[in-house]
């Protein structure tokens, strides 16, 4: 008798799932002409499902270099990682994640996706439809060289945030963070996405990044999910917080 309660136990243990690791942890990186608070609408929602988030403040320098500085703070963080770019900062995460043995899923949010030898600038040009390079205002020149790029505060709302009321785009339009123009010019190394899964949310109605050329990256890195926002601009994140918080989890389950 004990040996068959034995065996069946053995059995049962044999065929039971086997138990999920612990959740990993979510690193966000914010893009271009924003901060870390673009995410404000997104981080609570990860939070209330148990996840631990990290906000990283992306430096706006080149992807080499911000890519270093991610990399740095990924070392620090215990278990694996979920690492998520919008916009430009998906040129940071795709350099960031190489080396990186923790980051288990890569998550794009209207986010380039580049190849090695391409640049954010290029991508962005690759199909019409982008409203960002005529809105940028005269370049501020560097003591060290080079230049700060803002958006025209009067164009912000229509070439980036078009989703958004008045109100807020007119905020975000004043607090933008500026990019160096050799962060848009820099080419890529090679992506991370080449040996990390991905996922990519992005919304039909962006001006920053046409549509078509974010379903070119998609397609390119063989998304394992890929969710089209429908009337969501450039900053998905901040209009649909739950979709994009949706794929973030999503990521997150396929990753553990």
């Amino acid at each position: 008798m004990k040996s068959a309660i034995a065996a069946f136990a053995l059995a049962a243990a044999l065929c039971a799932p086997a138990a999920a690791g612990p959740k990993p942890t979510i690193v966000l990186v914010h893009g271009a002409f924003a901060d870390s608070s673009s995410w404000n609408g997104v981080v609570p929602i990860l939070m209330r499902d148990g996840y631990q988030v990290v906000a990283a403040a992306n430096p706006l320098r080149g992807p080499k270099s911000d890519g270093a500085y991610v990399h740095a703070l990924l070392a620090t963080i215990k278990g694996p990682v979920v690492l998520v770019g919008h916009s430009y900062g998906g040129m940071v995460i795709s350099n960031a994640a190489n080396g990186a043995p923790n980051v288990k899923a890569l998550v794009f949010v209207a986010a380039f996706a580049p190849e090695a030898g391409e640049s954010a600038g290029g991508l962005d040009g690759k199909y019409p439809g982008s409203l960002l390079t005529p809105a940028l205002a005269p370049p501020v020149p560097l003591p060290g060289g080079g230049h700060d790029l803002y958006v025209t505060q009067d164009k912000f709302h229509d070439a980036f945030a078009p989703d958004l009321p008045e109100g807020p785009a007119r905020v975000a339009a004043v607090a933008q963070r500026p990019i160096t123009d050799i962060a848009f010019g820099e080419a890529a190394a090679a992506p991370a996405w080449k040996t990390i899964p991905a996922w990519f949310v992005y919304g039909d109605h962006d001006t920053a990044i046409p549509p078509k050329v974010q379903a070119f990256m998609a397609d390119r890195v063989h998304a394992r999910e890929t969710v089209v926002v429908k009337g969501a601009s450039h900053v998905v994140m901040i209009s649909h917080p739950d979709a994009v918080a949706k794929v973030i989890e999503d990521a997150a389950a396929g990753a553990r």
